[in-house]
């Protein structure tokens, strides 16, 4: 049995992986002598607030062409990493790499060509339409000796049309529901034709089945153009339905990544997020869900735990 099913055993802080864990702490060594195998990685920082830590000597790559979701509890630092990964927060020590290279050494318009961010929160600018916010989108390609063109333009509108708002273009951004907005924001990002796209919470307070459309849209990105996404979720169901990979967060710290059917266990689940459950297959997909165990079952756990 691959040692990704056996979390068990691991304390908070140790990293599940795929590989026999001699060979992963060879493998461990080597990389620190050689380039990142993925387009976009953090090797070894440090990340905070202030004088706050909340990670540190992490290290992650995220495979390329991969739908990867990172999940983890409150306040564990999946947001922070989001933001170090798209250029928004700078390690005090370590580095972010983009293409072999330190992304914070990069001009700004470069790596806008590069990665494309949806944050977690988006507000767009009183009084203007949802084209002229995707528009924004094309911002990095321009310059001084290149303007708006007849591409700018071919491209908002295959945006908009593939998110599903192109009826909307004339529609003020503000009146729009929060769907409805998160796919206009979706379509900007797509509009920087970046093939690396991060989004932070993208389902926060959206109904479930704008909750669906949205997530839906992302594996159809991944799936039908092959771009890479990142994306930090709540929901863990969601992310085990929808993610390639997945990389499982806990006080500041990667407890476990890989394919969610071979890192996702009870035992995974009650390490890093505390909860009692049980793991079936999904009748849909196939892909694990988490079946939180009943409050009374839980309170007998807990009693005979004291």
């Amino acid at each position: 049995m691959s040692i990704l099913k056996k979390t068990t055993g691991a304390g908070i802080g140790e990293k599940t992986t795929g590989k026999n864990v001699t060979d992963a702490a060879a493998h461990t060594t080597e990389n620190q002598e050689r380039a990142p195998l993925n387009r976009l990685s953090a090797d070894n920082v440090t990340l905070g607030y202030d004088q706050r830590v909340i990670a540190e000597q992490l290290s992650v790559e995220i495979p390329d062409h991969s739908f990867t979701v990172i999940v983890g509890p409150n306040a564990c630092g999946k947001s922070t990493l989001l933001r170090a990964l798209s250029r928004m927060l700078k390690p005090s020590q370590g580095r972010v790499l983009l293409d072999g290279q330190t992304i914070h050494s990069m001009p700004a318009k470069k790596v806008a060509r590069t990665l494309g961010l949806l944050p977690q929160s988006s507000i767009a600018p009183d009084g203007i339409t949802v084209a002229d916010l995707v528009g924004r989108g094309r911002y990095p390609h321009q310059g001084l000796l290149r303007q708006w063109s007849a591409e700018d333009e071919r491209i908002v509108q295959e945006s908009m049309a593939s998110t599903g708002v192109a009826e909307l273009g004339d529609r003020y951004v503000d009146e729009l529901s929060g769907g409805q907005r998160q796919r206009v924001w979706i379509a900007m990002a797509l509009a920087q034709q970046t093939p690396l796209l991060l989004l932070d919470e993208p389902t926060t307070f959206l109904d479930i089945q704008h909750q669906i459309d949205v997530l839906d849209l992302c594996a159809d990105l991944h799936e039908e153009q092959g771009r890479t996404l990142v994306a930090v979720l709540h929901d863990l169901n969601h992310a085990a339905r929808y993610a390639t990979h997945l990389i499982a967060m806990r006080d500041g710290k990667v407890i476990a990544e890989g394919a969610p059917a071979e890192i996702v266990t009870a035992e995974l689940v009650e390490q890093v997020f505390g909860l009692p459950c049980q793991i079936i297959d999904d009748p849909e997909t196939g892909t694990p869900l988490v079946v939180p165990a009943a409050r009374k079952g839980r309170a007998r756990k807990e009693d005979a735990v004291v």
